[in-house]
């Protein structure tokens, strides 16, 4: 029965890729590669820019500068609700 029910998942699966152009994708970024006269010496790299993919990112260099942004971010909003009080005080104070 459990041999059944993971064919079944299988199938879907890949009813599912063949359906979203993965496969396709997949299939040329292979060809691709397979005719590349003098292949690359990362495959994966050539993989990646095949499919669009930026290389030579630093990952944990944008994850610190996403946090700092985050943390920047939420420093502002508090500001921005702190100065909104203040000028509600002021507008009170005039009435």
């Amino acid at each position: 029965m459990s041999f059944q029910t993971t064919d079944s998942k299988k199938e879907e699966f890949r009813k599912y890729l063949e359906k979203a152009g993965v496969i396709d994708q997949l299939t040329r970024v292979l060809v691709g590669l397979y005719e590349e006269p003098e292949k690359p010496n990362n495959a994966i790299d050539y993989v990646k820019k095949y499919l669009g993919s930026p290389v030579d990112i630093d990952v944990d260099k944008l994850k610190l500068e996403y946090e700092k942004l985050k943390d920047e971010n939420i420093r502002l909003k508090r500001e921005i609700a702190d100065l909104k009080k203040e000028l509600q005080a002021a507008q009170q104070e005039q009435n």
